[in-house]
């Protein structure tokens, strides 16, 4: 087993099964220590892949965590690529600034590039920490809050033909991961799910309702055949002028727009509620484009996937670019030196090569960068604007951040 040393008294080491207990306490503490149910804690301990995590111990007490999820992630052009899951990371209050965050990382990065996997992901509690180990922050989602009192939706053709019924979301959960599955290579950002992930979007202990009720669903059929999903919990309140409850949507997922669009109805409609609360949505989502007052939806962005391209090459190879492209980028990564220097991209819809090049340069940016604009939702314009990227051979810029761009916008579906 290897041992690190981290200070004189942190051993950094590969998490151990029987260790699974006070790594995951620590961690919890880390994050509130708030109580939870016994089927939750069951699941991440299933889910954790012990041999992709790591701890760091101060005798028998675990002071540090960190795991990686193996994970395959939809890219730009629909392919997908093995991704480190990045979680779990956590130093104890009482071992700040001693190096085992930096340690951690280090060893969790060497670790990614030896299993080859060119990417590396996670959902940042605290953005300026990731940033200085090169993740970018590559997609954002949407969060609403809608009024639909008020607030009136358009429906495209079709929608009448398409059926919504009530169905235990435990019932119909394998139908419901095939449509998920159809969908994953349709947007970048999606997580093809491994066994066991599709328990996460199910959890329900009583004690995560925040006063709602257990979570409900119904599924969208159309000819006998299930086309989309929505799992929901509905929270009761009663004002002066009558009933105010609250729908709060927890997933919702469609094969085609007009079944997306029964669905969102059928939130709409919801007796005895006014409001729909809806977060982690795709920044481009066609509901924003039926409703009668956007205004009246308080839609507002926030981040949410962070990228860091281990090998530079490997991953700018693995996607496709939406238009023609051959620009040699100057890449710094101080943390990751093997990544550092130039490199040319070719490439188009069709596939890409990424080699080592003497060349001069076109761009000069750092591997943050990269990561932020990787799977085409944050424009490589808007990052030079902001001081990010250099323009060293006149319009490079427009050509590479042209290519770079995606449609649909990428989303990442569920935390980990």
């Amino acid at each position: 087993m290897a041992i690190e040393q981290v200070d004189p008294v942190v051993e950094l080491r590969v998490l151990q099964p029987d260790e699974w207990g006070k790594w995951y306490a620590n961690l919890s503490r880390a994050f509130g220590g708030a109580e939870e149910a016994d089927e939750e804690r069951e699941l991440w301990n299933s889910l954790t892949e012990h041999d992709r995590s790591l701890g760091a111990w101060a005798g028998d007490e675990c002071v540090g965590t960190a795991g990686a999820f193996s994970f395959r992630l939809t890219v730009p052009g629909g392919d997908s690529v093995p991704a480190a899951g990045i979680t779990g990371v956590s130093v104890a209050a009482t071992h700040r600034r001693r190096g085992v965050l930096r340690t951690m990382m280090r060893r969790q990065l060497d670790d990614v590039r030896s299993w080859g996997e060119p990417l590396a992901v996670l959902t940042a509690s605290e953005p300026a920490i990731y940033g200085r180990f090169g993740y970018g922050a590559a997609t954002f989602q949407l969060n609403a809050e809608i009024d639909t009192s008020r607030t009136r939706l358009s429906v495209p053709p079709g929608t009448d033909g398409v059926r919504v019924r009530y169905a235990a979301p435990a019932d119909v959960l394998d139908r419901c991961e095939a449509v998920y599955a159809r969908l994953v290579p349709g947007r970048p950002g999606m997580l093809a799910r491994q066994p066991g992930w599709e328990r996460l979007g199910t959890l329900d202990p009583a004690g995560s309702r925040g006063g709602a009720s257990p979570l409900q669903g119904v599924v969208a059929e159309r000819d006998g055949e299930t086309v989309g999903y929505a799992w929901f919990r509905v929270k009761g309140d009663h004002g002066p002028a009558g009933h105010e409850g609250s729908v709060v949507l927890s997933a919702l997922a469609a094969l085609d727009p007009a079944a997306e669009a029964a669905l969102w109805r059928f939130l709409f409609g919801i007796d005895l509620t006014s409001t729909l609360v809806a977060r982690g949505r795709p920044v481009d989502e066609a509901w924003q484009y039926m409703v009668s007052d956007i205004r009246r939806c308080r839609p507002e962005t926030q981040d949410a996937l962070y990228v860091r391209l281990v090998d530079v090459g490997a991953a700018l190879q693995a996607r496709t670019y939406r238009a023609p492209v051959d620009v040699v980028f100057e890449v710094e990564d101080a943390f990751c030196p093997w990544n550092a220097g130039r490199w040319r991209l070719s490439g188009d819809a069709k596939g890409a090569s990424c080699e080592r090049t003497d060349d001069p340069a076109d761009l000069a940016l750092s591997v943050r960068e990269l990561g932020a604009a990787y799977l085409g939702g944050v424009s490589l314009t808007a990052l030079a604007a902001a001081g990010r990227v250099d323009e060293l051979r006149r319009g490079s810029l427009a050509e590479a951040s042209l290519a770079f761009g995606s449609d649909p916008a990428p989303w990442l579906p569920h935390g980990f």
